[in-house]
């Protein structure tokens, strides 16, 4: 196998340890503060029956998972990042929480079956990837999906992936644009969007 490469996120807390660590306490404040961290995982959850199986890649602290787990559906979460994973263990417990390398995602190796419902990947997660990374992530995203399943993608402009080349690569990767959003409320996505949320289904369209 290849040498590994490091994530963007990576190189981002290599260079200051305590990142993480503010990172999380920051989305702890803004649920302290009453303000809605859920977004992403209540669009999620529209889209599910009860009980749906959810891989929350790129999970950070646990926030939409832990969310999820709470709305009645069976959830793991794998982020790169030790720090986060330790602070979803402590703030959402339920899920299972795996530390992992995206770009080498492999859940069924780890004993964990794949075909879930929903895979969701929120807060920017394909803006910290290693560039040479990006489609393997993609590409792992759609391996652990159900053929009925959706994958959802959610990052903004301004982090050097451009938005047509994301969706290119998610093509490549087997993923189907089925839907493009602007925000995670629902409005359209249009050329003028700062932010992408895509909705994808798994093979070619018929």
């Amino acid at each position: 196998m290849n040498s590994r490469v490091p994530s963007k996120w990576e190189e981002i807390t290599a260079a200051d340890p305590t990142h993480s660590a503010r990172y999380a306490e920051r989305f702890r404040n803004l649920a302290a503060e009453g303000k809605d961290i859920f977004g992403e995982a209540r669009m999620v959850d529209a889209m599910l029956g009860r009980g749906g199986r959810v891989l929350d890649a790129g999970c950070g602290a646990g926030r939409s998972g832990g969310y999820l787990h709470r709305a009645g559906h069976e959830v793991v979460g794998v982020d790169v990042d030790p720090t986060l994973i330790e602070a979803a263990e402590a703030d959402y417990p339920g899920p299972r929480w795996l530390v992992g390398d995206l770009a080498r995602l492999d859940l069924p190796a780890r004993g964990i079956a794949a075909g879930f419902d929903a895979v969701l990947c929120a807060g920017n997660v394909m803006g910290f990837v290693a560039e040479s990374t990006r489609r393997d992530v993609l590409a792992g995203l759609a391996r652990h999906v159900s053929p009925d399943g959706r994958v959802v993608v959610g990052f903004g402009s301004g982090r050097g992936y451009a938005f047509d080349e994301f969706l290119a690569d998610a093509e490549s990767a087997g993923l189907r644009a089925d839907l493009l959003l602007s925000t995670w409320d629902l409005r359209p996505f249009t050329e003028e969007s700062d932010f992408l949320v895509a909705v994808f289904s798994v093979g070619a369209a018929e």
